[in-house]
């Protein structure tokens, strides 16, 4: 585990993933919107792999954390159904059965609900969390984040 910064809290921590996703999302774009299903697989393999990663680690070390505070039950709810929705278009993705007309489609869902709920989450759940969780806390759970993600990339590598 080599990649973890200490000095990140959990906000700076997950906001750099996002920023990965964001570009792995116009990547998989441009596949998309040529209709070239071998190269936007590519891309949507390595997308997949990233968001479970950082769904592991973030449901761990940030919505279960806000869970503890009732202000922080229902945004770490809906947030988690939105994990939830993205989870079952990865699965009809990885499904070798699906396609070419749904693959599209279902790519272009993935890739919208990714930056829907990237944004959503940056600009509310996570001005909500921080009046819930204090300093330290959000420093530590920024280092568990990172090493949670870090380690579930490790277990998950082909």
């Amino acid at each position: 585990m080599t990649n973890i910064n200490t000095n990140e809290d959990i906000f700076t921590a997950l906001t750099a993933k996002h920023d990965i996703q964001r570009k792995m999302c116009k990547d998989f774009q441009k596949y998309i919107d040529a209709k070239d299903r071998t190269k936007a697989r590519a891309a949507f393999d390595e997308l997949e792999a990233e968001l479970k990663a950082h769904a592991a680690a973030e449901e761990r070390h940030l919505y279960v954390p806000v869970m503890a505070f009732d202000e922080g039950l229902e945004l770490s709810r809906h947030a988690i159904a939105e994990h939830h929705e993205m989870d079952e278009m990865m699965a009809t993705l990885g499904d070798g059965r699906t396609g070419d007309e749904r693959f599209f489609e279902t790519a272009q869902a993935l890739i919208d609900e990714t930056l829907h709920h990237l944004e959503e989450e940056e600009n509310e759940f996570f001005k909500e969390a921080r009046k819930l969780l204090d300093v330290d806390t959000q420093k530590r759970l920024g280092t568990l984040y990172q090493a949670e993600h870090e380690a579930y990339e490790e277990r998950h590598e082909d």
